[in-house]
């Protein structure tokens, strides 16, 4: 199966399963594969980093392995932009894809469960809200005060709220301490945010495609995914929930996204499975007629936004743009803080969160005297070397987690 054939089934996030596992062979995967189950952690009062307070907070999680007695085995995975905390496995043997990691995260694996109990959460804001596996507060969900949606009244929330909200779910179990945190993207920067805001919990750090903060380049290029929604009149200043929702804006936002997540190679590999060409007679002709590539990827973004909410991508974008490791508003103080071994693996043709980004993290770690290494990945997919490709760097995973 090609890549663009793999990209041709839907979500993003998918992408990486169908690499891993079986599509019609239930009983294969039900004896090698690992079955989870979606769990549901609740809070009846939250108090974000600007000291709002959400009510009757709810996120889902799903964990892999088993915790042993003393609960030092933990590896907690933050999940990235589009993603879940659907990180391994399947639901159900007939799933039509397991977890965006399970190529790395199982029994024997570079993340194995036979060792490590791995854990992941749904974040607040989650962009999934109406997939039936995804358990998240946010814009979408009901005021407890009022009987209604949040809509734009949900506070901000930040990558540091997504951090004390998996510190709390953790706390709950019993568990003081993480093996390790591992995440890509938007989680590698809950896992670097980790490492800086509570240094005595995280012994090992993994960035995946991922950074040290959003710099100013980094944050215009965000704001240009929010833009589409807000200028869909259907957005209504975020109070759509009962009437029309912004679909258009929240399909060519998703097409800003799926064009900044991969690469020119990329793309001119799918055109030409598509018989694109310049000088194509529809547009030639109507300029109301879209490309062969313009029409793929629209049909792509049109499918993900099926079980999307556009008020939790401005929240999920607003989150990215605020951070910074430590959120203090000092990068070089807040990772001084940091005590764990840290490993950063960048995208080498990175086009949405750039090898510096990560290069710069790691350069200040060493600067510092930390324990600190950095390593490339390879391949057509720009961003998405860390999710699809991430196999190439299970050795070097698996290795790090080993080390003492």
């Amino acid at each position: 199966m090609s890549l663009t054939q793999l990209f041709q089934n839907g979500l993003l996030a998918a992408v990486a399963l169908l690499l891993s596992a079986p599509l019609n062979a239930e009983q294969s995967y039900s004896q090698t594969g690992q079955l989870v189950e979606k769990k549901r952690f609740e809070l009846e009062r939250f108090t974000t980093f600007t000291g709002k307070t959400i009510k009757q907070l709810h996120v889902g999680w799903e964990s892999y392995g088993t915790l042993n007695e003393t609960k030092d085995n933990v590896v907690l995975i933050t999940h990235y932009f589009s993603a879940t905390s659907h990180a391994a496995g399947k639901y159900k043997p007939d799933d039509a894809s397991p977890g965006y990691w399970d190529n790395i995260i199982g029994p024997g694996k570079a993340i194995d469960t036979d060792k490590y109990f791995v854990i992941s959460v749904d974040t607040l804001a989650n962009l999934n809200a109406y997939d039936p596996n995804v358990i998240t507060t946010g814009p979408a969900s009901i005021n407890p005060d009022t009987g209604k949606h949040y809509g734009l009244t949900f506070p901000v929330v930040t990558i540091r709220d997504f951090v004390n909200v998996q510190k709390a779910l953790l706390e709950s179990l019993g568990i003081k301490k993480l093996h390790a945190v591992v995440g890509a993207s938007m989680g590698s920067m809950q896992a670097l945010d980790w490492a800086t805001g509570y240094p005595d919990w995280v012994e090992r750090m993994i960035s995946v495609i991922g950074s040290g903060q959003s710099d100013a380049w980094t944050t215009a290029l965000l704001e240009k995914w929010a833009i589409p929604i807000q200028l869909d009149k259907h957005w209504a200043n975020g109070d759509y929930y009962n009437a029309s929702p912004p679909t258009q804006g929240l399909t060519a936002a998703l097409m800003f996204i799926t064009q900044d997540a991969l690469t020119p190679t990329f793309f001119n590999k799918t055109g030409k499975n598509l018989a694109y060409s310049a000088l194509e007679k529809g547009p030639l002709n109507d300029i109301r007629q879209q490309h062969s590539i313009v029409k793929w990827l629209k049909s792509r973004a049109e499918e993900r936004a099926k079980l999307m909410d556009a008020n939790h991508l401005l929240y999920l974008v607003r989150a990215s743009q605020l951070y910074t490791a430590g959120h203090s508003g000092n990068l070089e103080e807040a990772l001084s803080q940091v005590k764990a071994k840290t490993l950063f693996l960048p995208s080498f043709n990175d086009l949405l969160l750039m090898p510096y980004l990560a290069k710069n993290a790691s350069s200040a770690l060493a600067q510092q005297g930390k324990n600190t290494h950095y390593e490339t990945l390879s391949g057509d997919l720009g961003h998405l070397n860390g999710v699809v490709g991430i196999e190439q760097a299970a050795n070097k995973i698996s290795a790090f987690l080993a080390d003492n």
